[in-house]
């Protein structure tokens, strides 16, 4: 496949990139499309416009360049013709192709992982966010430093640096960069131990933590069950810090945290560094996993917080299924000849609450945050599951009830 798309080109204002993405055997086009399509958001949520995306068809990337050469000509050809800003990979690329592929482009290359980074340096506001995503951003950086000159500033002087004056600098970068990662592990272990003992202070409360991929409406939830204001947008990664509220349902109360949302490829780095935030899923008694069911790839997103859940070591956690927006949720009818069975494309939402979902074994709901359709019903069905387990946790505690 050597088609391009063309999006976005209404006018000349502000940084543009190119998108760039490999489909192999195991892809077709609508899925390739649904990857550039997220990996498009992720530029607009970094303040970036897409001017166009090229596809190649390979059984898997160029070990040199990701794609071949004459589409990396084309590629080059264009960049330049329309002075785009950025060169962005929907896959993570080695330090071998950054370093090819600066040689072609004389612009700022990001793959997916250096800009899902960059997104969480933009929006990280707290003092343990910002160390968090600098961390992440430093382990992406120390592999990579082979060929790529980054003016590092130096922290230390000439004198008394292993090597001499005849030391690479390249190894000096290194040795900054790794300095830097130990001083930050050990500003999160002192972070992490306080946010440890104010986890224990709150008592031994029912815990409940919302999860689930970005964007899909947990901040929006999290609003309308504790009836706070919580930071909600739309754009990936509203939220990087955990919040925590103390809910009260009736005379029941219990604790509700908003966390992170989860992605395609998420960065290894970033799981690793965020794993003390996401010490409050890890902890928490109750998952509430919210989907987007207006999405054309619900269920991969479901896959993908599964695995994540899986990742951090909170996959046999109960877990409430939200399936959120659906009052976005559309279908393409089918014709009544038509005998062909039922895809997710043309079912009905009906039809689709009767499908694998009902009999998935796992308690959902259907709901529209935005349109405040079925909140009672989740507020009671929340209800039930926190006072069964507080319920089983304090047995002759049930005067409350």
């Amino acid at each position: 496949m050597g088609e391009t798309k063309t999006t976005n080109t209404t006018d000349g204002r502000g940084q543009t990139a190119v998108l760039v993405a490999v489909m192999n055997d195991r892809q077709d086009e609508t899925q390739v499309t649904e990857y550039l399509d997220e990996l498009e958001f992720l530029a607009e949520t970094a303040g970036v416009r897409t001017l166009k995306r090229f596809v190649q068809r390979l059984a898997n990337p160029n070990s040199r360049t990701f794609v071949g050469e004459g589409k990396l000509a084309e590629i080059a050809a264009y960049v330049e013709e329309n002075e785009v800003d950025f060169v962005i990979f929907d896959d993570e690329l080695s330090p071998s192709q950054i370093r090819n592929l600066d040689k072609v482009f004389s612009r700022k290359i990001y793959d997916r992982t250096s800009l899902i980074l960059e997104i969480f340096a933009q929006r990280a506001t707290t003092a343990y966010a910002k160390t968090q995503v600098e961390l992440a951003q430093c382990q992406y950086l120390l592999p990579r430093l082979t060929g790529m000159w980054t003016h590092l500033e130096r922290q230390r002087g000439g004198t008394g640096t292993r090597g001499g004056a005849g030391e690479r600098e390249i190894e000096t970068d290194r040795r900054i960069v790794r300095d830097r990662i130990s001083r930050l592990k050990e500003q999160l272990k002192k972070i992490d131990k306080q946010m440890a003992v104010q986890r224990s202070n709150r008592g031994q409360l029912v815990r409940v933590a919302l999860v689930g991929y970005t964007n899909v409406g947990k901040s929006t939830i999290m609003n309308l069950i504790s009836k706070s204001e919580v930071f909600a947008e739309n754009k990936l990664f509203a939220t990087l810090d955990t919040t925590v509220r103390k809910v009260v349902l009736d005379n029941l109360p219990f604790l509700l945290s908003d966390t992170v949302g989860f992605i395609r490829k998420l960065p290894h780095q970033l799981v690793e560094s965020f794993k003390s935030t996401l010490d409050e899923v890890r902890e928490a008694d109750l998952l509430l996993h919210v989907v987007d069911i207006s999405h054309p790839n619900f269920e991969e997103q479901i896959a993908v917080v599964k695995e994540t859940l899986q990742e951090i070591g909170a996959g046999e956690k109960p877990v409430f299924l939200i399936f959120n927006k659906i009052d976005a949720y559309s279908f393409i009818q089918k014709d009544e000849d038509d005998l062909t069975p039922a895809t997710k494309e043309n079912m009905t939402l009906d039809e689709l609450k009767n499908s694998w979902i009902a009999k998935a074994n796992t308690p959902c709901i259907f709901i529209s945050a935005r349109e405040r359709i079925n909140i009672d019903k989740l507020r009671k069905d929340l209800y039930g599951m926190v006072r069964e387990i507080h319920a089983g946790r304090y047995p002759f505690n049930n005067f409350l009830y």
